[in-house]
């Protein structure tokens, strides 16, 4: 089935690449860089029913990513040399790499790219996710659909039988589960319902995905590398207490540092979107001490962003957009009008 959004956005960013927009409004647009999203780096092995291709890219697609950005003369900078960067009067154009959640194949598959090019990275670990307490919920339910007829979610009202007899099926019912997982379910009974439905289980016998306590501590002490916080348990701040939420922020950095030795100077919002991150999360941020944060609003960075720098916009590197052509209209500039309603600086 053809997705007409995405077929809508492809042709807009290759409309705006290819018509030489690109090129004539960087220089106005583009401001002084932006902040790179990953999340995966591998071949898309972890996506069945291809519900989550967005979350990875190929190591090719970043390689090519990385020399593309070296030969147009882009710096490759740290976060910490980002928020200077935002600061002083340079107007050569920067990116700060960043990739959420500690997915072992950052280590595995994406350290290497980076060391090939001298890339600066930044990794926002999530502990409970790092040390298997917490099941990422968007990957066991996909694979649950694509591996059963039916799915048999316990509700209130009794049990509720999802088909997943066929591929169109398996998609509908693993969309609609991950809405309800995120919109009727609180956040902190998210694992128990995973395991009422076996999801947890059937996720625990996957390859194990993410890195361990010990991967972490090796990866802090690389020169090219920062270790930055993304909560605990991966959860929806904007669901939670304000003190829940707070709680959640430096719980993690603490846990972080007694993991590396190091606290952690930089966050992200795990989601990152409007319904997840909002002006109450910034001010919490702040007041856990974090030097910068990020979501994932859509945006390149402006000099104006340096008095907002625990609402930092970023650009996704999408595993279902891997052509430069895409990223250099992303980095452009322009779509972050298109995409914010003719706003230049992105925060909230």
């Amino acid at each position: 089935m053809i997705d007409a959004r995405e077929t809508a956005r492809k042709l807009i960013l290759g409309g705006v690449y290819w018509s030489g927009l690109a090129a004539v409004c960087a220089p106005l647009l583009s401001g002084k860089g932006a902040i790179l999203m990953l999340h995966r780096v591998n071949r898309m092995e972890g996506s069945p029913l291809g519900l989550n291709s967005h979350l990875s890219i190929s190591p090719d697609f970043l390689d090519r990513l990385l020399a593309d950005l070296k030969a147009r003369g882009v710096a490759l900078i740290s976060l910490d040399e980002m928020l200077e960067h935002l600061a002083g009067r340079s107007s050569r154009s920067a990116v700060a790499i960043t990739a959420d959640d500690g997915w072992l194949d950052n280590l595995t598959n994406a350290l290497p790219v980076f060391e090939a090019h001298d890339a600066p990275f930044t990794i926002y670990v999530a502990p409970g996710l790092t040390d298997g307490t917490v099941v990422p919920w968007w990957e066991a339910v996909e694979e649950l659909a694509a591996s059963r007829d039916a799915i048999n979610l316990p509700t209130p009202q009794g049990v509720v039988s999802l088909d997943c007899s066929d591929e169109l099926s398996k998609k509908a019912s693993a969309r609609w589960l991950m809405n309800h997982l995120t919109q009727d379910v609180a956040e902190e009974d998210q694992q128990m319902l995973l395991k009422k439905i076996a999801a947890a289980a059937q996720h625990g016998l996957s390859p194990r995905r993410f890195m361990n306590r010990d991967e972490i501590r090796q990866l802090a002490g690389h020169h090219l590398a920062t270790i930055g916080a993304h909560t605990v348990h991966h959860y929806n701040l904007k669901r939670l207490s304000e003190q829940a939420a707070l709680d959640e922020m430096t719980a993690s950095a603490a846990m972080v540092e007694s993991q590396t030795g190091q606290r952690p100077r930089h966050f992200a919002y795990p989601y990152g979107y409007e319904s997840a991150a909002g002006e109450r999360e910034v001010a919490l941020a702040a007041k856990a001490g974090f030097a910068s944060a990020v979501t994932t609003r859509h945006g390149v960075l402006h000099a104006g962003h340096a008095q907002h720098p625990h609402a930092l916009p970023r650009i996704s590197v999408n595993g279902n957009y891997q052509r430069l052509s895409y990223m250099r209209a992303l980095l452009s500039g322009l779509p972050t009008l298109l995409s914010n309603r003719g706003r230049k600086l992105v925060t909230l």
